[in-house]
């Protein structure tokens, strides 16, 4: 095994999803989805689930966002999480071998689901932030994919004046250099302060420390940190928000939009304007922001179980 397999294995079992008594039975490993690259996981596995939900995680984040989620969700279904290449304990490969595109990241996606022998007819995926646009991107091109797909908070269309500024410096191929190097320059302070930034006092929320940690340990892996990761997908947004907006008509796969209500990174238009033109129910999360599933993770696993039916 290469040291940074070594490394990314001894990550994966030092990382424990902590459900409650008579919950399914966790497990926390890594698979290898293709050549290159192999995924940390989580998976709380059911003797009889009602079905099978997958998260995926955004910026700066790693399925250890999932943990309370899972919490709400494991008696009664089996729950998967990831970390997308670049991210936590996941593969980084180099960019000439993988690009770290939405449209990689969907063929990521996919391969996941065939690697964990998932049943895509009572699949429900949960998915945020960069997360958002590789499930659908793959289900244009594979409509059964999943029973259904919850998106929320994240960027569908290319419109970078819903988008806060570093967003759209990141978008832009003149400042995107210079922003990728701020992204890693300061990223103990984004991790620290990115959940809840720009949140009324009433509303502030706090991570637990193993996930702060978990996001702190996983930045920089392998010649590639999460702050390049997130750079590169940005480099290709563009063409891949096109890809999806040229080709709503495809979308067939059941699909439902939330938004955090008080989202300061992306406005919520966004959501109602994706909604309106994909034909979709849109719903407004109130008093919640950018990440619902860490201020409100009830709210997030209501939304999974109320897909199921």
């Amino acid at each position: 095994m290469s040291t940074l397999n070594t490394a990314l294995a001894a990550i994966a079992a030092a990382s424990t999803l902590h459900l409650p008594a008579g919950a399914g039975q966790t497990e926390t490993g890594l698979v290898q989805v293709n050549p290159d690259i192999t995924l940390r996981r989580f998976i709380v596995a059911h003797p009889n689930p009602k079905g099978t939900v997958l998260l995926l995680h955004g910026f700066p984040e790693t399925a250890r966002a999932w943990d309370q989620v899972a919490r709400q969700l494991a008696t009664d279904y089996e729950v998967h999480a990831f970390d997308w290449p670049g991210y936590g304990g996941s593969s980084r490969p180099p960019v000439e071998r993988f690009a770290y595109a939405p449209r990689d990241y969907a063929r990521v996606l996919q391969q996941y689901i065939r690697a964990a022998g998932i049943d895509s007819r009572n699949l429900v995926i949960y998915a945020t932030d960069i997360g958002g646009l590789p499930p659908l991107l793959l289900a244009l091109e594979e409509p059964g994919i999943a029973k259904k797909i919850i998106v929320g908070d994240f960027a569908p269309l290319d419109r970078p004046h819903y988008m806060a500024e570093r967003l759209r410096n990141l978008k832009a191929p003149e400042t995107a250099q210079a922003t990728r190097a701020a992204i890693n320059q300061t990223y103990r302070e984004i991790i620290d302060n990115a959940f809840h930034r720009g949140l009324p006092a009433g509303t502030q929320f706090e991570i637990s420390p193993d996930f702060k940690a978990d996001m702190h340990e996983g930045w920089q892996r392998g010649g590639i940190s999460s702050g390049d990761a997130f750079y590169h997908y940005y480099s290709h947004f563009t063409r891949d928000q096109v890809h999806l907006e040229q080709n709503l008509a495809r979308l067939a796969t059941p699909v439902r939009v939330v938004w955090g209500a008080l989202d300061i990174y992306i406005d919520r238009k966004m959501g109602e304007e994706f909604a309106a033109r994909s034909g979709r129910p849109f719903a407004v999360l109130q008093g919640l922001g950018h990440y619902p599933h860490l201020q409100d993770p009830q709210q997030t696993a209501r939304e999974i179980r109320a897909a199921f039916d």
